[in-house]
């Protein structure tokens, strides 16, 4: 797949896909300006128009990911992480990025994929 940004999410602890979590893509360069909105599908992906590329262009971005509201969802209590934001850099908007994250009530791993 060339160009785009695509989220993905893990519940490792469930070994499941996190569907129905709310993700944010923001573009930050050159003024801060959302990109997409959502909650994750049955495959624990984003589906917007950004994941083939529309609207992402070189620069910084952020990425959120709502946790808390999604564990509380599934019948946690407190959950430790609420908001975990990733910030990062596109040099080479031809290129894709994928971004799973894998995670726990207590802890997470993000990176870039392929």
């Amino acid at each position: 797949m060339a160009g785009g940004i695509s989220l993905h999410a893990v519940d490792v602890a469930r070994g499941v896909p996190a569907s129905g979590m709310l993700v944010e893509l923001w573009c930050l360069t050159p003024e801060r300006r959302q990109l997409a909105e959502g909650r994750l599908g049955v495959n624990g992906q984003l589906d917007h128009p950004s994941v083939s590329g529309v609207g992402i262009t070189e620069g910084s971005y952020e990425a959120l990911f709502h946790l808390g509201d999604y564990l509380r969802a599934q019948g946690g209590d407190s959950p430790f992480l609420e908001v975990v934001p990733f910030h990062f850099q596109l040099g080479d908007a031809s290129q894709h990025v994928h971004l799973p994250m894998k995670f726990t009530p207590w802890g997470f791993s993000l990176f870039r994929g392929s």
